[in-house]
């Protein structure tokens, strides 16, 4: 896989930046409002929460709308949302795990369901890829905050696992049960992190040529579009020039 700011630019590609904003802030909101429901609506009092906040601020969710979300989740009128995963293979094999937040379950797994199947994907059962993967905490900082090795040595320092540093910045990966514990220890060395948040991380990755890559491309961008999707993670490598074909097709 080439860089990760290169994988983030073409998933961004032509006109879908501002449609694809609005759909980002309403997932984030979303998950706020859960976070702060099942816990305390202090971020400081609620991991899960901070890391929400966190995100959202990372792509600059306005104030207010980060406080209504909270403000949402204390009524009595906050809707119930069950958090689902769902897993399957994409265009040539590639891996794809979709993780949901839902009001109505029978909706969302039609909806699935059917992007995977107009896709040439095929939905498998829970458990059918995500043992290809390792749930992480990922912790990412802009490269002006240091070099590779200083990096490096708050990491370890902190509890971290890896660091996996470019010309982008560090994405410092750590066990997930230490996401919390670790991002505070690396807030104290390094200071605040751009964004801090749990992951789905591939042990291996399958190539793709141009022609499959943009098969998985749509399946992505369409699970996306599903207002009930939250995430979408695939297993995919694909090289600088298929990732250029595709973000110039």
């Amino acid at each position: 896989m080439a860089g990760h700011s290169k994988w983030a630019n073409i998933q961004h590609r032509k006109g879908r930046q501002d449609a694809a904003r609005s759909k980002l802030f309403s997932k984030l909101s979303k998950e706020i409002t859960v976070a702060a429901k099942m816990g305390d609506p202090d971020p400081d009092k609620n991991p899960r929460l901070r890391m929400a906040v966190k995100e959202a601020k990372s792509v600059s969710v306005p104030k207010d709308v980060i406080d209504r979300a909270i403000k949402k989740s204390q009524g009595g009128d906050a809707e119930s949302y069950d958090e689902i995963r769902y897993e399957g293979y994409g265009p040539g094999g590639v891996a794809v795990i979709v993780e949901a937040m839902t009001d109505n379950r029978n909706r969302t797994a039609s909806n699935v369901r059917s992007t995977f199947g107009k896709s040439g994907g095929n939905l498998g059962e829970t458990g059918s890829v995500s043992f290809m993967f390792d749930r992480k905490g990922e912790i990412f900082y802009k490269p002006e905050v240091g070099d590779a090795d200083s990096v490096m040595m708050a990491a370890i320092e902190a509890g971290a696992e890896d660091v996996e540093s470019d010309e982008d910045g560090h994405w410092i990966y750590c066990a997930d049960t230490d996401l919390n514990e670790v991002a505070t220890a690396l807030e104290a060395s390094l200071g605040e992190s751009e964004t801090t948040k749990l992951i789905w991380k591939p042990q291996n990755r399958t190539p793709l040529g141009a022609e499959e890559f943009a098969k998985l491309m749509k399946l992505v961008e369409t699970l996306e579009d599903d207002d009930d999707v939250q995430t979408v993670t695939t297993n995919v490598d694909a090289s600088d020039e298929v990732m250029q074909a595709y973000a110039e097709g």
